[in-house]
């Protein structure tokens, strides 16, 4: 054992590492990116910037053009934060990997998948809700062409699919199919309700 553990010292103090031990060994290329991606996915790296937590920390957040107080803790999502912390609940969240965009929302006039940002890296950006894009009691023209073509089914791709088509539209009036196609394909609906999606948007670019 002694002569075992004499060796083990030896050896790190003549620094070798992890890491050089296994690029010294000649590993085939894909044994290197296998290694790479989850042998050293654990090793520590000097972080930067501000720690936080462990504990919620009370933040603000402009959300459909009011500052919000919340409490919440660092591992948190603008997605949770928006449906648990504030109830706006209209923002869903459904594959919670960024693969569906069901939880599409605004920051600072850009869609970004709400599920994939923490709500820490808002800032003083401000955040805008399918809750928020109704002017004074009216519907968005989006909203309301989703209503007459029958462009939802289950409903929980429908928040994200009228924030991306709504944002479509604010840059461009007169988009083609081939623009709401576009615009669209990272929404993700089961239902297969797309076409009428599709429909419902250039329906509302001519109002």
């Amino acid at each position: 054992m002694k002569n075992k553990k004499q060796g083990a010292e030896s050896g790190s103090s003549k620094g070798i590492s992890r890491r050089g031990f296994i690029r010294g060994a000649g590993l085939s290329t894909a044994g290197s990116v296998l290694l790479s991606s989850e042998v050293f996915a654990f090793e520590y790296e000097e972080e930067t910037g501000k720690e936080l937590g462990p504990d919620a920390m009370t933040i603000q957040m402009k959300v459909n053009g009011m500052v919000r107080s919340l409490s919440v803790e660092p591992r948190t999502t603008l997605a949770s934060a928006l449906r648990d912390h504030l109830e706006l609940t209209g923002t869903k969240v459904v594959c919670d990997r960024g693969s569906c965009s069901a939880c599409t929302v605004y920051v600072d006039g850009k869609p970004v998948n709400s599920c994939m940002m923490s709500v820490f890296d808002v800032g003083d950006k401000e955040v805008t809700t399918i809750e928020g894009i109704a002017k004074d009691g009216e519907l968005h023209p989006v909203q309301e062409a989703f209503i007459e073509h029958d462009a939802s089914q289950c409903g929980y791709c429908t928040p994200g699919m009228v924030m991306s088509c709504a944002h479509l539209l604010e840059n461009n009036g007169d988009p083609t199919l081939e623009d709401v196609k576009k615009a669209t394909r990272g929404n993700l609906c089961r239902c297969g309700t797309h076409p009428h999606v599709f429909k419902a948007t250039l329906a509302a670019a001519k109002k």
